[in-house]
């Protein structure tokens, strides 16, 4: 049997493009009578190194209530767009015919579709109407890494044909006006909207996908998640995650090249998620990294800002762009809720 290779990944974004300056501003003046120590708080706009994000909708419409069926019939549409979008991108760079497209995953947890988005986005990019199925929901920031995963293991299956892996995103919908707690405000310095796609397939070319392992810890579920309230979804996560990270990460990765027989420093590349500037600062100092092996994470952050699932294929994307074929290992690395990790090595 071949190996599972990534042939392309392709991007797309919202049109509304902010500075997070305007963001910052924005979300003062909406908080300012309702939470305590609001001028202590307001560093973390600065603090997150980043410098734009892309809304679905433009600033004043998160000014006003939304309930949860207004804001998931922008999501239906928006998603679909930029899905179909980057997906048509990816096939193209990939440079596969689309009857070789044997299996599309989709997979976001911002939002809801019944029938989920991929049966449109089959019909948009004109795939055949046999092509297998599978939506995933409820992943996170794990998302992008656990796809690549699972659309490698799957490709063996398909016969030569290729997995479309689709990660979409609108975070931005999920802001909960009336919530003047620090979560949500913590959440609106950080989290954006977009969609990234990459196609996957036996010896189709691009970076060989070696093993994956996955890590779930238990009794964690408050760390990260969503409350689901009556304007929809609300964000949960818990400000220990750098800790985490620093605690179990180089035991993770440990396992992961222990068994491959390598050490950590065969280790070349990194395609981490990044969640937040806390974030990637923890998988630096835990893997002992200099910065520069997180330059496309951190590009990526202060670029975009953390667009959940999609936010690492955005980062490897920039790693297809810049490096040349080495034969040196790689790693992926996402956290996801659960609480979870999530790992791919590659080889390119």
């Amino acid at each position: 049997m071949g190996i599972p290779q990534i042939m392309s990944v392709g991007t797309a974004v919202p049109p509304y493009c902010l500075r997070q300056e305007d963001i910052k501003a924005y979300v003062a003046s909406l908080f300012r009578d309702n939470l305590h120590n609001l001028d202590r708080l307001m560093p973390v706009f600065e603090n997150s190194l980043i410098t734009a994000r892309h809304l679905s909708k433009p600033l004043e419409w998160y000014a006003e209530p939304h309930t949860f069926a207004e804001a998931n019939r922008v999501y239906e549409q928006v998603a679909f767009e930029l899905a179909a979008e980057a997906s048509t991108q990816a096939v193209e760079r990939a440079g596969v015919e689309l009857a070789d497209i044997g299996m599309i995953m989709l997979v976001s947890s911002t939002g809801i579709a019944t029938p989920t988005l991929d049966t449109r986005l089959i019909q948009q990019l004109g795939l055949s109407p046999h092509t297998s199925r599978l939506p995933i929901w409820g992943l996170g920031c794990a998302g992008g890494v656990t796809g690549v995963a699972r659309a490698a293991q799957l490709a063996g299956s398909l016969q030569g044909a290729a997995v479309l892996l689709v990660a979409v995103e609108l975070c931005s919908l999920t802001f909960q006006r009336g919530d003047y707690t620090k979560a949500n405000l913590i959440g609106t310095s950080l989290f954006a909207d977009g969609a990234a796609a990459a196609v996957i397939a036996v010896d189709g070319g691009g970076p060989s996908i070696i093993d994956s392992y996955s890590t779930l810890f238990p009794d964690t579920e408050d760390i990260m998640g969503w409350d689901v309230v009556e304007g929809g979804l609300k964000v949960r996560f818990s400000r220990d995650i750098p800790n985490i990270v620093r605690r179990y990460l180089p035991e993770l990765v440990g396992r992961m090249c222990d068994r491959h027989g390598i050490g950590l420093e065969a280790v070349e590349h990194y395609v981490v998620h990044p969640g937040g500037a806390k974030v990637l600062s923890a998988y630096a100092d835990s893997l002992d990294l200099p910065q520069a092996k997180l330059d496309h994470a951190y590009n990526v952050l202060a670029a975009y800002g953390n667009m959940s699932s999609a936010s690492v294929l955005f980062v490897l994307e920039r790693f297809l762009a810049s490096a040349k074929p080495s034969n040196y290992y790689g790693l992926m690395l996402a956290l996801g809720p659960g609480f979870s990790a999530e790992q791919v090595l590659f080889r390119w």
